[in-house]
């Protein structure tokens, strides 16, 4: 499922506009993207947990000369499932 089919469940689901629909996804995603950005975690009971994680610098090889690089530590944007998704989807 992409982006636009989404809004069209949304949309179905919610009785809402795709335009509207479309906005709500919006300020969803723009909600989640800022509180990560700050630092914090997004819980939605029941579905998952949206959090970062540091990843630490480590060695690794340039796959076309063999050469060994420093790859840098960063922030990695992750997505814990919740145990009724978990359920939901192992029926």
């Amino acid at each position: 499922m992409n982006k636009s089919e989404l809004i069209d469940a949304m949309a179905s689901a919610s009785e809402l506009t795709k335009a509207d629909a479309g906005r709500a996804l919006d300020a969803f995603m723009s909600s989640v993207t800022g509180a990560l950005k700050e630092g914090d975690s997004v819980a939605l009971v029941g579905f998952g947990t949206f959090a970062v994680k540091d990843r630490a610098e480590r060695k690794g090889r340039n796959p076309q000369t063999g050469a060994e690089i420093t790859i840098k530590a960063a922030k990695i944007p992750s997505f814990k499932a919740g145990k009724g998704l978990k359920d939901s989807v192992n029926v």
